[in-house]
């Protein structure tokens, strides 16, 4: 059972698992981490999986996955029956008004539909995966000087769950670097898997960029795969200067993870999420809403 904070109407809510009985099983019991180790984590299934779900056979999963989820989609650009496929469902686009702006730009929005975790003043060498579990930034981008950058500073880690819309976004105006890529396994993101796998979100396949930002200097993204995510579309154009709120990419289908670091002194974490960050629960956000705003001190060193 997994247990998150909903921020709308303050309360606790428990979370719908797509795959649940399996993902329990895999995780649990010896001969699903013997399966997890042979078949499961390896590209090739997850490929397989994916190029399965951009078929135009896998469309009949897409209502009953929408009746089971309770997927709202008067917000989907599409209706259900135009899509081609399972994964053109999973990322779909929303329509333009469903995901409003927070319109003060000291505000930090959310960069994606999902629950989140916050860590100010973070440890390179110790980043929280789940308590018990920590990972080093340096093993996450393999990169020692980028990762010295954020000595000190904010980690966000938003988990998006296979029911959440799948496009994350830029939390400010500026420019992004070309992304960076990492090979590596398939292991779900979801806390059952992340309190099994030591170091999990280093051992997955991930993407990482550095986008200079108008207002919160150069934040650290880190896309991170997950079992049966097909693959990590990016979609912005490197160095090119995008607005508030664009599409930076998108996740084919399966649970994700999207990181962002902050340099120190650059940012302050809306009280309520660190609130519940530090009791252990993720909190519920969406795209566009705000989460944090600039720290003083960036605002007087402006």
């Amino acid at each position: 059972m997994i247990k998150y904070y909903n921020r709308e109407n303050k309360s606790y809510e428990i979370e719908k698992v797509a795959g649940e009985k399996v993902l329990n099983w895999t995780y649990s019991s010896p001969i699903g981490m013997s399966f997890l180790e042979a078949v499961l984590k390896k590209k090739l299934f997850s490929s397989l999986y994916g190029w399965y779900l951009s078929r135009r056979i896998s469309k009949i999963k897409v209502n009953t996955f929408i009746e089971h989820f309770n997927i709202d989609m008067s917000i989907s650009e599409k209706k259900s029956k135009d899509f081609s496929s399972f994964n053109d469902f999973f990322y779909r686009k929303l329509k333009p008004k469903a995901r409003p702006i927070d319109p003060d730009n000291q505000s930090l929005i959310s960069f994606g539909d999902g629950r989140l975790f916050a860590y100010e003043e973070i440890d390179l060498d110790k980043l929280v995966q789940v308590k018990g579990f920590t990972y080093s930034l340096r093993d996450l981008i393999r990169n020692e000087q980028i990762a010295e950058k954020y000595q000190k500073g904010t980690c966000l880690i938003l988990r998006l769950c296979p029911t959440d819309y799948h496009r994350y976004h830029f939390i400010d105006s500026g420019t992004c670097e070309t992304t960076k890529k990492i090979k590596g396994a398939y292991y779900s993101v979801n806390p059952v898997a992340l309190q099994k796998v030591k170091k999990l979100f280093c051992e997955n396949k991930r993407e990482w960029s550095i986008f200079h930002s108008d207002h919160f200097g150069d934040v650290l993204y880190v896309e991170v795969g997950a079992t049966c995510v097909g693959s990590i579309i990016q979609t912005y154009t490197p160095q090119k200067r995008v607005r508030r709120g664009d599409e930076k990419g998108y996740f084919k289908y399966g649970g994700s993870t999207v990181i962002l670091f902050f340099e120190s002194d650059k940012v302050k974490i809306d009280e309520d999420i660190i609130k519940q960050t530090m009791l252990g629960y993720e909190s519920y956000v969406l795209v566009g809403e705000k989460i944090g705003s600039i720290q003083e001190v960036s605002l007087n060193e402006r």
